[in-house]
């Protein structure tokens, strides 16, 4: 049997995107995501604990992502994780982040969750695709992609 490589997170952006235009000329948008969850302890103290990601959107996903969010949007992302390595100071470093393939805009913190805005696609990819629903399997576009 295969693999299931699946992420789905909602939380508030931590700061504006981030965006580059590789050599290629193909736009990326890296999202750092803040997700938080709560519970009360033993005492009954309200303990709340919150999680950094870095989630990469490609192609139009990096253009509606550049277009419209900022800091404290929430968004919901869909996508798989990587993980890489760089070299630096003769040290192997790693790094996991979050491969975005679909990613729908919720609203900024203080809209409540409701939003006027449109979401995004939900796979960027270099050519058109008629069938741009959430259960589309169209995933040999991020096999291109320099990681």
């Amino acid at each position: 049997m295969a693999g299931v490589n699946k992420v789905i997170l909602v939380g508030n952006l931590g700061a504006d995107p981030e965006i580059k235009v590789i050599p290629n000329g193909v736009k990326v948008a890296r999202l750092r995501l803040a997700t938080s969850e709560s519970y009360t302890n033993k005492e009954g103290e309200r303990i709340t604990n919150t999680e950094w990601h870095s989630v990469n959107v490609w192609r139009g996903l990096a253009d509606v992502a550049e277009k419209y969010l900022k800091k404290g949007d929430k968004v919901y992302v869909e996508g798989k994780l990587r993980t890489r390595s760089y070299e630096k100071d003769g040290d192997t470093r790693y790094v996991t982040e979050i491969e975005g393939d679909n990613m729908t805009m919720l609203g900024s913190r203080n809209e409540g969750g409701g939003s006027s805005q449109p979401s995004a696609p939900s796979k960027p990819s270099a050519k058109p695709t008629a069938d741009l629903s959430p259960d589309s399997s169209d995933d040999e576009s991020f096999d291109d992609l320099p990681f």
